[in-house]
């Protein structure tokens, strides 16, 4: 009896998942990508560890200690904004996907919509460069615009100002109310907090 190419590539699929789970079920520590792996399975989170963190298409920047660093500071200090809340945003937005696309059509690091980009002259928003000058700068306006309410401008970054404004806050839909506490929250991260 011939076995064919797949089968021998699905009993050999077999052999790595068995071996996996004899690794996973040790309690002997991995390091590498199969302690990042094994802690990944193993926890509570709904997100992956950034090291596990792969988008199909783009460059993704696991960490912003790469070249796209460099446009954060840039525009941190050009619209006088912290670094941490632009990397915190662009975490909670695309995980660092310059090609990111979301299923309302927002696009690029910090998710601009078409129509919000064009006005703040961005032209390409899968560009690192225009997609942090335009969000930051979008940003800057929304805190600018709620007296220095950090949390209603990123409700506002979220939902749109007319909701902050509609519900006098951060409006109770619960997808803005974590995006809210999930930016602070990596702020904080990125901060060292």
């Amino acid at each position: 009896m011939e076995i064919s190419g797949l089968e021998l590539t699905l009993r050999r699929i077999g052999q790595i998942e068995s071996n996996f789970n004899m690794l996973l079920n040790q309690n002997q520590e991995v390091s590498g990508f199969d302690g990042v792996l094994r802690k990944a399975l193993n926890s509570d989170s709904q997100e992956l560890p950034d090291e596990l963190y792969v988008k199909p298409f783009g460059q993704t920047f696991n960490s912003p200690k790469t070249e796209v660093d460099n446009i954060i500071k840039k525009y941190s200090k050009e619209n006088n904004i912290d670094e941490n809340l632009i990397k915190a945003v662009i975490k909670a937005e695309s995980g660092f996907n310059t090609q990111a696309k979301s299923s309302v059509g927002a696009l690029g690091l910090m998710q601009l919509m078409p129509s919000t980009a064009k006005g703040l002259g961005v032209t390409d928003p899968f560009d690192p460069e225009q997609n942090i000058a335009g969000g930051t700068k979008y940003l800057k306006g929304l805190i600018n615009r709620f007296d220095g309410r950090l949390d209603y401008a990123l409700a506002a970054y979220n939902a749109g100002s007319g909701a902050v404004k509609k519900y006098g806050g951060i409006p109770p839909y619960p997808e803005t109310q974590n995006y809210v506490k999930k930016v602070l929250d990596y702020q904080k991260q990125f901060s060292g907090i």
